[in-house]
């Protein structure tokens, strides 16, 4: 019969075990999105930039300009901001609204820029 402290320590490392399995989850989306990314045509006279870890340049200075990737369409004129992030299952909505929250004087000023 197991005591209660092996049971404690098999439930820590299954624990550990799923964590490290959404992690690689999450590692594993990254990498099919760069090799969409690297798959789309990207040069300026192309219908789609695509931009990682590069700042936006502003005519006023914010702070957090420098989300992870920025796809513009350039036929359309418009502008997607993504930025990754791994949370728990419970933290998913929280993590969503403090990104949304982050970026979002950057958005505004993007919007003026382009107008």
């Amino acid at each position: 019969m197991l005591s209660l402290i092996h049971l404690m320590t098999m439930m820590m490392m299954m624990m550990k075990m799923m964590i490290m399995m959404k992690m690689m989850m999450m590692m594993t989306i990254i990498i099919i999105i760069i090799i969409i990314i690297k798959s789309v045509e990207t040069s300026q006279g192309g219908k789609v930039t695509i931009l990682w870890n590069q700042q936006v340049q502003t005519v006023r200075t914010i702070p957090n300009n420098k989300p992870d990737i920025i796809i513009r369409d350039n036929g359309k004129g418009t502008c997607v901001l993504t930025d990754v992030a791994i949370s728990g299952d419970r933290n998913v909505i929280k993590k969503e609204a403090e990104k949304i929250l982050k970026y979002k004087n950057l958005t505004i000023e993007i919007q003026r820029m382009c107008m």
